[in-house]
């Protein structure tokens, strides 16, 4: 299960990012994750949730949002969204595409006191 070392990760990132702004309570963590990352947002906030026990980040809520499968076409240069099950570029329907967009999984902002 990586989602434990996902919210091990996000959480010194939140506790330090909080500590550098001063605050004493983390209210909030906003989280995006792509399509294509393999991160299951239920098992990722369960390991936040278990991780936080005892720090300023105990109680916060995370919020997770989906960022979509963004590609590049190698053949008419287009960047375009996609569903994740498609393997050819929408605007010319070339399968010469790469991923720009879709694998990540960083701490967007939090919102703390």
């Amino acid at each position: 299960m990586h989602e434990l070392s996902l919210a091990q990760g996000i959480l010194q990132v939140a506790l330090k990012a909080a500590r550098q702004g001063g605050a004493e309570r983390i209210m909030t963590v906003y989280v995006k994750t792509g399509a294509f990352s393999g991160v299951v947002p239920s098992y990722l906030d369960e390991c936040f949730t278990l991780m936080s026990k005892g720090t300023p980040a105990e109680g916060a809520t995370l919020e997770v949002e989906e960022v979509p499968v963004v590609v590049r076409c190698l053949d008419c240069e287009q960047e375009s969204q996609i569903d994740r099950a498609d393997a050819c570029c929408p605007n010319c329907g070339s399968s010469q595409i790469r991923m720009v967009h879709g694998r990540e999984c960083f701490v967007d902002r939090i919102e703390a006191e």
